[in-house]
Formats: structure tokens, sequence, C-alpha cells
């Protein structure tokens, strides 16, 4: 709680507001009811006594003030303890108490003994420690209660001490509930940074991941042409210099935050694809709600890499049917590549990213096929709600173009 303040208040942050204010309001209270005390009983014009008085409670006030300005600059903290002005203001307020107090009479007495007692009570009440404020609101009344000479002079100490304490610590903790809330903000600002990167990583992994494997298998095929004298070859490097291009278009894309998802897109990046790497293909796709359309992109997109990278698949079928959305290959037979499928963080990132919009995802060996199984309840996802708190309005379409397809026929495989 300690700040290191411009002097001007248009330059202070919100929460040094605070704080200046609770020390400022603090301090007021603790030097307002000593000096009305004082004021209360005025000492006649060279009184000796009454002035011993008044020396005596500026001191111990500032002791006091010193130690609250050590506990609210340690404040939430307990440790470390302001030992030094605590154990000056103990021994001051003894003198104070034997010296002046006790040999004097009347209000003269009582003014020693409330200051002495709201001083500790108000400069030590501020530890967050309930077994130091009982000690402190005891002490409280065991002082009046030896120098009053009536049985209620404690009930009177016990009372000056709680509601010293109460104060210091109300308004302490009121502040500490500031700070805290204005550390969560500045948290919540770095999470939703950490979030942003997070997903700025995961779309860089689906989209570089699936044009790099396309990169791979095109080169590999010109590699093949080229050794056999094909002239095919030349054609095929030329498709590899495009999916480079459409890569680093992508990337520039992700970088400036404008890339949207489309499921029409993925899904024929995913047939050209698994054609070209001589991959049988069977879509059959039909209509999906259009808010799960970004969502069902991400699921074909990273199934498609892993088929690509870690199975020797020969066939793949892509459908949905009943809310859910599967992509099964037969290119299980080895367990390792069993083990990538499996084990791959693209599948894990990609449940991270379903869970929050109320979907899920499966994956794993259904008979001698892999399968993943992606559930799209409803007809979009939890985000997609309306500002009604109503889900979107469950607009469906196919979502192929017949234009790249002039006659589809969502059952038909399409060879490689």
């Amino acid at each position: 709680m300690k700040f290191r303040r411009p002097r001007r208040w248009s330059e202070l942050s919100r929460v040094e507001r605070v704080d200046l204010y609770t020390r400022q309001s603090l301090y007021l209270v603790l030097w307002g009811m000593c000096g009305s005390l004082l004021l209360s009983s005025a000492p006649a014009p060279g009184a000796g006594q009454g002035t011993a008085v008044i020396i005596g409670a500026v001191v111990v006030t500032m002791l006091g003030t010193a130690v609250m300005r050590a506990v609210i600059d340690n404040y939430p903290n307990i440790q470390p303890f302001p030992v030094r002005p605590t154990a000056a203001l103990l021994v001051v307020s003894l003198l104070y108490l034997g010296l002046v107090g006790l040999p004097a009479s009347g209000e003269a007495q009582g003014v020693v003994v409330v200051v002495v007692t709201a001083n500790f009570a108000a400069s030590l009440g501020g530890i967050p420690d309930r077994w130091a404020s009982a000690a402190v609101i005891l002490g409280c009344a065991l002082v009046v209660g030896v120098a009053g000479t009536q049985w209620f002079s404690a009930v009177a100490g016990l009372i000056i001490g709680l509601v010293s304490v109460i104060s210091v610590r109300m308004s302490l903790w009121l502040y500490g509930v500031v700070a805290e809330l204005d550390a969560l903000r500045h948290t919540q600002s770095r999470l939703a940074v950490a979030e942003e990167r997070l997903r700025f990583s995961r779309d860089v992994h689906d989209v570089l991941g699936r044009h790099l494997s396309t990169i791979a298998v095109q080169a590999e095929l010109a590699a093949t042409l080229a050794r056999r004298g094909d002239e095919r070859a030349a054609d095929q490097m030329m498709e590899v210099r495009q999916v480079a291009h459409d890569a680093l278009t992508e990337a520039r894309a992700l970088a400036r935050g404008y890339r949207p998802t489309s499921l029409g897109q993925e899904l024929e990046g995913a047939r050209a694809l698994l054609r070209s790497a001589g991959i049988e293909v069977a879509l059959e796709i039909g209509v999906v709600p259009r808010a799960w359309h970004e969502a069902a992109g991400w699921v074909v997109r990273e199934s498609v890499t892993n088929v690509l990278r870690h199975s020797s698949a020969g066939s793949v079928r892509i459908s949905f049917q009943d809310n859910d959305l599967r992509i099964e290959n037969d290119g299980l037979g080895e367990p390792a590549a069993e083990a990538g499928l499996a084990s791959g963080s693209g599948l894990q990132g990609l449940r991270e990213r379903l869970t929050p919009l109320g979907a899920g995802l499966e994956a794993g060996r259904e008979n001698d096929r892999w399968v993943v199984v992606a559930h799209l309840p409803g007809t979009g996802p939890l985000s997609a709600a309306g500002p009604a708190g109503t889900r979107n309005s469950p607009d469906q379409q196919p979502v192929l173009d017949p234009a790249l397809d002039p006659a589809p026929d969502p059952t038909r495989p399409v060879a490689g």
C-alpha cells in the first residue's frame, strides 16, 4: 500500500487517490479527536499542568501517527511489525500517564487517558489480525479501568478501543477491496492478451500445419515425377508455389486478425489436399447450422492435417448427422500411427476451443478405422447467443458451393 505519489491530484491513479483519501481521513480523525479533547479542557493561562497535558498529547499523537503510517504501508501484511515506532509510542505513553495523567485530577486525567488509548487503538488497530485487535481492545480497557475510579471505567475503555479498531479496520478493508479490484482488472487485461496470443498460436498451427503438409505431399509427388522425366513435375511445382503463396496470404491475414474460418472452404481444401495425396474422399455433408460453421471448420482442418501427418490412410469419410461431425479414416495399422493421432497437441487445443462453446470432441479407434467426432449440439454455440440470451436463428444451409462442384453427390467418393 505504499505509493510514490506525484505532486498533483490529477496525476494520481484511482487506487492512489483512494489510498491518499484513506490515509488523510484516518490522520484527520485521530488528530481531530485528540484536538477536540484538548480544546474541551483548555488550561488556564500559565497553568503548568495544562501545558504538560497539551505537549504530551501532541507528542503521543505524533508517535501514534507514525505507527499508523507504518501499519498502513504494510497493509494487508502483518509482518514486518513496526517495532521501533511502537516501542517509542509505548514508552512515551507510559511516561505521559505516570508523570502527567495519574498526578492530575478531573478532566485533565481523563484527557490523558483517552489520548493514550485512542492513539494505541487507532495506530495498532489496523493490523489485520484478530488476536492483535483483541489485545489492543483489552489493553485500552485495562488502561482506562486502572486510571478510572468508577466501576464502568473499564467498559468505557473497551468501547473506545472497539470503536477505534473497527473504524480503522473498516477503512483499510475498503481500501484493500479497491486495490484488489484494480489488481484483478490488470490481471484480466494480461489474461486477455495471453488468450489472444494462444488463439493466434492455434490459428498459426492450423493454417501453417495444413499448408506445410500440402507442400510436403506435392513436393514429394513432384520429385517422383521429375525422376521419371514426367513433364507434369513442373506443373506440380507450380502448385507447390501456389500453396506457399496461399500460406503466406493467410499468415498475413492471421497477423491482422481478419481471417475467418469457412466450413465450405475447409471442406473443399480438404478434398483437394487429400486427393493430391492419393486418398479417396467421401463427403456426406448436407446441412450444418450456420453458427457452427467456424467450429466445424476447425475440426475438419485439424483432422485432415493429422491424417496426412500421422496415418497411412487410403480413404477418408467426412459426414454430419444428428449434430455430430465425423471424420474417419482407415490409416490405422501401426501402433505408432495411432499414438500420433491420439497424443497430438492439435486435438487437445481443439477440445479447449470447443468446450467454451458447448461442443465436445472425441477421438479414438472404431474397429479398423480412426474416428474423430465433434458434437455440435443445437443450432449454434453458446457464444452465438443474442442480446436477449437466445441462440441465433437456426439458419441452416448446405455448406458446399455448387459452383465448386457442378454436380455434388454427398455420398460419392472422390478418388485421388
